[in-house]
Protein backbone atom coordinates (compact mmCIF):
# COMPACT_ATOMS: atom_id res chain seq x y z
CA UNK A 1 0.00 0.00 0.00
CA UNK A 2 1.48 3.38 -0.96
CA UNK A 3 2.19 5.75 1.93
CA UNK A 4 -0.44 8.38 2.49
CA UNK A 5 -1.57 10.61 5.32
CA UNK A 6 -3.67 7.87 6.92
CA UNK A 7 -1.98 4.67 5.75
CA UNK A 8 -0.25 4.42 9.15
CA UNK A 9 -3.63 3.31 10.55
CA UNK A 10 -3.94 0.34 8.18
CA UNK A 11 -2.24 -2.90 9.28
CA UNK A 12 -1.95 -5.61 6.63
CA UNK A 13 0.83 -7.81 8.00
CA UNK A 14 1.62 -9.44 11.32
CA UNK A 15 3.74 -7.30 13.66
CA UNK A 16 3.76 -9.13 16.99
CA UNK A 17 5.50 -7.92 20.14
CA UNK A 18 8.74 -9.75 21.00
CA UNK A 19 7.11 -11.53 23.97
CA UNK A 20 4.48 -13.04 21.64
CA UNK A 21 7.07 -14.01 19.01
CA UNK A 22 8.83 -16.13 21.64
CA UNK A 23 5.60 -18.11 22.12
CA UNK A 24 5.10 -18.64 18.37
CA UNK A 25 6.69 -22.13 18.09
CA UNK A 26 4.13 -23.54 20.56
CA UNK A 27 1.21 -21.41 19.30
CA UNK A 28 1.86 -22.39 15.67
CA UNK A 29 1.24 -26.06 16.51
CA UNK A 30 -2.51 -25.41 16.87
CA UNK A 31 -3.16 -21.90 15.52
CA UNK A 32 -2.16 -19.32 12.92
CA UNK A 33 -2.00 -15.71 14.08
CA UNK A 34 -3.22 -13.33 11.37
CA UNK A 35 -2.82 -9.79 12.67
CA UNK A 36 -1.90 -7.97 15.87
CA UNK A 37 -2.50 -4.33 16.74
CA UNK A 38 -1.42 -2.39 19.80
CA UNK A 39 0.12 0.99 20.58
CA UNK A 40 3.53 -0.23 19.37
CA UNK A 41 2.12 -1.11 15.94
CA UNK A 42 -0.21 1.90 15.64
CA UNK A 43 0.41 4.62 18.25
CA UNK A 44 -2.79 5.44 20.11
CA UNK A 45 -4.60 2.18 19.31
CA UNK A 46 -5.93 -0.36 21.77
CA UNK A 47 -4.92 -4.03 21.61
CA UNK A 48 -6.52 -6.53 19.25
CA UNK A 49 -5.31 -9.78 17.78
CA UNK A 50 -6.84 -12.24 15.35
CA UNK A 51 -6.04 -15.91 14.69
CA UNK A 52 -7.32 -19.12 13.19
CA UNK A 53 -7.56 -22.05 15.60
CA UNK A 54 -6.66 -25.12 13.55
CA UNK A 55 -6.56 -28.08 15.95
CA UNK A 56 -7.32 -29.09 19.50
CA UNK A 57 -4.87 -28.12 22.21
CA UNK A 58 -4.71 -27.86 25.98
CA UNK A 59 -1.83 -25.36 25.89
CA UNK A 60 -3.66 -22.28 24.58
CA UNK A 61 -3.92 -20.12 27.68
CA UNK A 62 -3.78 -22.39 30.68
CA UNK A 63 -3.16 -19.87 33.46
CA UNK A 64 -6.02 -17.95 35.08
CA UNK A 65 -5.38 -14.23 34.81
CA UNK A 66 -6.93 -10.77 34.88
CA UNK A 67 -6.50 -7.49 33.03
CA UNK A 68 -6.85 -3.92 34.26
CA UNK A 69 -9.11 -3.24 31.26
CA UNK A 70 -12.22 -4.83 29.78
CA UNK A 71 -11.70 -7.56 27.19
CA UNK A 72 -13.84 -9.11 24.48
CA UNK A 73 -12.98 -12.63 23.33
CA UNK A 74 -14.53 -13.98 20.13
CA UNK A 75 -14.86 -17.39 18.50
CA UNK A 76 -16.49 -17.68 15.06
CA UNK A 77 -17.52 -20.44 12.67
CA UNK A 78 -16.03 -20.40 9.19
CA UNK A 79 -19.19 -21.87 7.65
CA UNK A 80 -21.17 -19.07 5.97
CA UNK A 81 -24.14 -21.42 5.47
CA UNK A 82 -24.26 -22.29 9.19
CA UNK A 83 -22.50 -19.39 10.94
CA UNK A 84 -23.48 -20.40 14.47
CA UNK A 85 -22.06 -23.94 14.29
CA UNK A 86 -18.58 -23.32 15.66
CA UNK A 87 -17.08 -26.50 14.27
CA UNK A 88 -15.50 -27.32 17.57
CA UNK A 89 -15.69 -27.15 21.34
CA UNK A 90 -13.89 -24.59 23.47
CA UNK A 91 -13.68 -24.65 27.25
CA UNK A 92 -13.10 -21.32 28.97
CA UNK A 93 -13.33 -20.47 32.64
CA UNK A 94 -14.87 -17.21 33.88
CA UNK A 95 -14.06 -16.88 37.59
CA UNK A 96 -14.88 -20.38 38.92
CA UNK A 97 -17.39 -21.31 36.20
CA UNK A 98 -16.56 -23.52 33.25
CA UNK A 99 -18.17 -22.41 29.99
CA UNK A 100 -18.36 -24.79 27.01
CA UNK A 101 -18.60 -22.93 23.69
CA UNK A 102 -19.95 -24.83 20.66
CA UNK A 103 -21.55 -21.89 18.82
CA UNK A 104 -20.05 -18.68 17.48
CA UNK A 105 -19.67 -16.45 20.52
CA UNK A 106 -18.36 -13.20 21.90
CA UNK A 107 -17.46 -13.09 25.59
CA UNK A 108 -17.26 -9.86 27.60
CA UNK A 109 -14.68 -10.07 30.38
CA UNK A 110 -14.91 -7.05 32.72
CA UNK A 111 -11.67 -5.57 34.04
CA UNK A 112 -10.44 -7.57 37.01
CA UNK A 113 -12.44 -10.75 36.22
CA UNK A 114 -10.36 -13.91 36.54
CA UNK A 115 -10.60 -15.90 33.31
CA UNK A 116 -8.98 -18.96 31.74
CA UNK A 117 -7.82 -21.61 31.30
CA UNK A 118 -8.87 -21.67 27.66
CA UNK A 119 -8.78 -25.14 26.13
CA UNK A 120 -9.51 -26.15 22.54
CA UNK A 121 -11.32 -29.43 23.22
CA UNK A 122 -12.25 -30.12 19.60
CA UNK A 123 -11.62 -28.38 16.27
CA UNK A 124 -13.27 -30.02 13.24
CA UNK A 125 -12.63 -27.02 10.95
CA UNK A 126 -10.78 -23.73 11.51
CA UNK A 127 -12.27 -21.41 14.13
CA UNK A 128 -11.71 -17.66 13.80
CA UNK A 129 -10.61 -16.16 17.12
CA UNK A 130 -9.98 -12.62 18.27
CA UNK A 131 -9.40 -10.67 21.45
CA UNK A 132 -9.81 -6.98 22.09
CA UNK A 133 -8.41 -5.35 25.24
CA UNK A 134 -9.23 -1.70 25.84
CA UNK A 135 -5.60 -0.85 26.52
CA UNK A 136 -2.68 0.02 24.29
CA UNK A 137 -0.86 -3.16 25.32
CA UNK A 138 -1.86 -6.69 26.29
CA UNK A 139 -0.90 -7.13 29.94
CA UNK A 140 -2.12 -10.05 31.99
CA UNK A 141 -1.78 -10.61 35.71
CA UNK A 142 -1.59 -14.32 36.46
CA UNK A 143 -3.72 -15.72 39.29
CA UNK A 144 -3.72 -19.02 41.14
Amino acid sequence: MPASKYSKYVVTELKEPEARKKLAPVYNKYAKRILWMDEDVVPGSFNMNASWYLKASTTIDDKPHTHDHDEIIGFFSNDADNPYDLGGEIEIWLENEKQIITKSAMIFVPAGMVHCPLILRKVTRPIFHFTVVQSGTYVKKERE
